[in-house]
């Protein structure tokens, strides 16, 4: 007999994964659809700032990695191009951190884990039927597209650069970021409370970005450096580059129905960067998507006796949250990018000016810290 299914997931990334262990906690049934695994030879440099609300989710699947692959950031720098900074505090927040550092392969690895072992989830190779498919394949969703959504994409024109280094001093569990002419430079702490490496993420001029790739690591190394000032001192590259371009972008539509002509019948729902994409100078994108499947995983949970999980009023509620909360994000992410994008030096002096005002105002920066933090 036919396995009979309450959800169907396309994509076994992060997103995928933690909507499939939510929704079998609450006794769906679900199938997750992953591409077969293949062997990589390239060491996953990239890590997510993800904050409490995401790790009090990540905690409750049993998904959370170990304290060496977790780094709690107790502080948190910007400095302007000019003559400008502003700090975060946890415990100005009261809170344990302002966010945690998680690195992605250890990430992955605990939530394939604890996938393997709930049996109300089915790993398939292709999609089966079900009242509701959720398409939590990127932002290059071929689902998406085969469903006719458009994309609404705005390219920027800057290219991240992802590596890890290796620093002579340690991070004190301070995460960094400056906004220079070349670009916004992030140093992410790794390696727990006392290390002393950190995941970059480097938003660079695209003109720049073959240069750097294949520079010297010794050539690259001392330009990140010098763009942040020494305060790590001596950098070493530990591992190798990665780069992909950047963009913000929304779909049209997030839910709907599959059309007469689809071999498959019900709904689906968009969920993560499938939905939507903003810059990472904020690190929200992987908290945006985590958001996505908490409030997808409530409303289903919620949901009358009678209701399909493919009732399209629940997932245009779903649709109508989730596009409200992204809204104000989307804009301000986009806004600072397109703000410290611009060479102008009047434009360098008012945002810069900015910056320092924002420092002084405690009420406004306290609300934007606990927005980022997810507590509001």
């Amino acid at each position: 007999m036919a396995q009979h299914f309450d959800i169907c997931i396309r994509g076994a990334g992060i997103v995928g994964r933690a909507l499939a262990l939510l929704l079998a906690r609450e006794r769906l049934r679900v199938a997750l659809v992953a591409a077969p695994q293949t062997a990589s030879k390239t060491q996953d440099v990239r890590a997510y700032a993800l904050n409490g609300a995401s790790k009090q989710l990540l905690d409750s699947l049993r998904a959370w990695p170990d304290a060496q692959h977790a780094t709690p950031i107790q502080r948190m720098h910007v400095v302007g191009d000019g003559n400008s900074h502003v700090q975060f505090d946890a415990q100005a927040q009261g809170a344990e951190a302002l966010t945690w550092i998680v690195d992605v392969p250890a990430l992955e690895q605990r939530l394939a884990d604890a996938v393997r072992y709930q049996p109300l989830i089915e790993v398939v190779d292709t999609p089966v039927a079900a009242p509701l498919t959720a398409i939590c394949e990127g932002r290059a969703s071929s689902t998406r597209a085969e469903l006719g959504v458009e994309f609404d994409i705005t390219p920027y024109p800057q290219t991240a650069i992802a590596t890890r280094l290796d620093c002579t001093q340690p991070h004190h569990q301070v995460a960094r970021q400056w906004f220079s002419p070349l670009g916004i430079l992030a140093f992410l702490p790794l390696g727990g409370p006392q290390g002393s490496s950190v995941a970059v993420v480097w938003s660079a001029p695209k003109d720049i970005v073959p240069q750097w790739l294949e520079a010297e690591p010794a050539a690259f190394c001392e330009l990140l450096g010098s763009i942040s000032q020494g305060v790590l001192g001596e950098l070493h590259l530990q591992g190798p580059r990665m780069a992909w371009p950047l963009q913000h972008a929304m779909a049209q539509r997030w839910c709907g129905s599959f059309p007469a002509h689809s071999p498959l019948s019900g709904s689906w729902v968009l969920v993560g960067d499938a939905a939507h994409n903003v810059h990472p100078l904020a690190g929200q994108g992987l908290n945006l998507g985590l958001a996505d499947v908490h409030t997808l995983g409530q409303l289903l949970q919620q949901r009358k006796d009678w209701q399909s999980t493919g009732d399209l009023r629940l997932l245009r509620r779903y649709a109508r949250t989730r596009q409200a909360a992204m809204l104000p994000i989307g804009l301000a992410m986009d806004g600072i990018q397109q703000l410290f994008g611009r060479t102008e030096p009047s434009l360098q002096v008012l945002r810069n000016w900015g910056m320092n005002q924002f420092e002084r105002c405690a009420p406004l920066k306290h609300w934007v810290t606990q927005q980022a933090m997810g507590l509001r």
